[in-house]
This record gives structure tokens, C-alpha cells and sequence, in this order.
């Protein structure tokens, strides 16, 4: 069974200033390394007047983590954007700092928290999902148990995706996988034995982080 990871919904960036020194960070979620670098390489040409475009990314397959400190001191950019990534055991992602130096030298500690704040404000703007693995199901159902049967579904924590109407009712869903059994009990035991679940496929979903 496939395991649920974090990752980030969607493409967004943040930004502030440090002593003069402006650091945008933006944050992409990816699939492929070729991905990541592509992005990176779009930020290069957006930005090809910055001082600095530190990046950082970590992959799911093959476990990859690549990061680059783009001409600051070592240690003192790349690292730290990781860093963010890596505690918040975030995967699929890709980020890169932009930085325009403001004329005031921020010393290596100074450094180490720009480019960790850089990294946090970008993945916080890109919104961090985890991808639960789910059963997509569905259950076919006369009109008259049509309430009861969402219900049920929606009671042991599924997602209904989609209801179609024909000459019964046709309820497309996604389940945990442990909450599968409790399901067909309680359907079973609702409606006589009449209304089973039929699994189709097996995908991820995003689910908003509530922090």
C-alpha cells in the first residue's frame, strides 16, 4: 500500500527585506527532477540581474535532495533552504530564493536566517497539502436509500467526488483504505446486504494542512 506524503498544492512566492537586501522565495511542487530544474532555470532568467538565486529540492523517487548556495558563503543559503523542506517533511517540491544585496553584509548567521525565512514564507504561500492514499469506490443504490447511503459514506470519513442520477443512484467516492470494512458493514447491515462497494481505482488526494 502506497504511503501518504506532504507536499505543496500549488506555485506562489513571498517576499521580504533584510537589511536592504530583498530575498523572494518561491516554492513549486514537482513530480520529476528534470521539473525542478526547469523551474530553477525559469527563476535564473526572471531574475538574471540578482545577486544570488539559491535553490533547494527534494524528490519522493529515488529520494533525492539537491540544494546550491549560488555564490554565497557555504552553508550559509542552500542548507538552510533545505532545511525547511526537510523538517517539514515536505516532498515533490522545489524552491528557490532570489536575492537583490542591499549594500549591508548580513554575516553568516544573518545569512542562515534570511534564507531559512526565505524558504519557510515560500512554502507556507504555496499552501502544504498531505497526499493521502485512497480507494476510489463506488456504491449503486435505489432513490429511497439514497440518504441513508451518503450519509454512511460521508459518516466513516469518505469524500463523495460524484452522484449520478440514472435509473438508480450511482455514488462515486474516496476512502481511506482502513475505513473500507467499517463501511461495508454499516451498508450492509442499512440496507439488508442490498448495497455493496465496488473499488475502481487507487490515488492520491491533497488534503489541506490546518496548522
Amino acid at each position: 500500500m502506497a504511503k501518504d506524503y506532504k507536499t505543496v498544492l500549488e506555485n506562489a512566492s513571498d517576499e521580504f527585506v533584510e537589511k536592504r537586501s530583498r530575498f523572494i522565495g518561491y516554492c513549486k511542487p514537482v513530480k520529476t527532477e528534470q521539473e525542478a530544474i526547469d523551474f530553477i532555470n525559469e527563476k535564473r532568467s526572471e531574475h538574471w540581474n540578482a545577486t544570488h538565486n539559491v535553490y533547494a529540492y527534494s524528490l519522493r523517487e529515488g529520494n533525492i535532495k539537491r540544494y546550491s548556495d549560488d555564490g554565497e558563503p557555504s552553508g550559509t543559503a542552500g542548507m538552510p533552504v533545505l532545511d525547511v523542506i526537510v523538517k517539514n517533511e515536505i516532498f515533490d517540491v522545489v524552491v528557490v530564493v532570489t536575492r537583490y544585496f542591499g549594500g549591508v553584509l548580513l554575516g553568516t548567521g544573518g545569512l542562515v536566517r534570511a534564507y531559512s525565512h526565505g524558504s519557510k514564507i515560500a512554502v507556507e504561500a504555496a499552501k502544504p497539502v498531505i497526499m493521502q492514499n485512497c480507494l476510489v469506490c463506488e456504491a449503486r443504490c435505489a432513490y429511497n436509500q439514497y440518504g441513508k447511503v451518503s450519509s454512511l459514506i460521508i459518516g466513516v470519513g469518505a469524500a463523495v467526488d460524484d452522484t449520478v442520477y440514472e435509473s438508480d443512484v450511482l455514488v462515486k467516492f474516496h476512502i481511506k483504505p482502513d475505513l473500507l470494512g467499517t463501511l461495508n458493514k454499516k451498508l450492509a447491515d442499512a440496507t439488508s446486504g442490498e448495497v455493496t462497494v465496488e473499488q475502481k481505482d487507487e490515488q492520491y488526494f491533497a488534503v489541506q494542512i490546518n496548522e
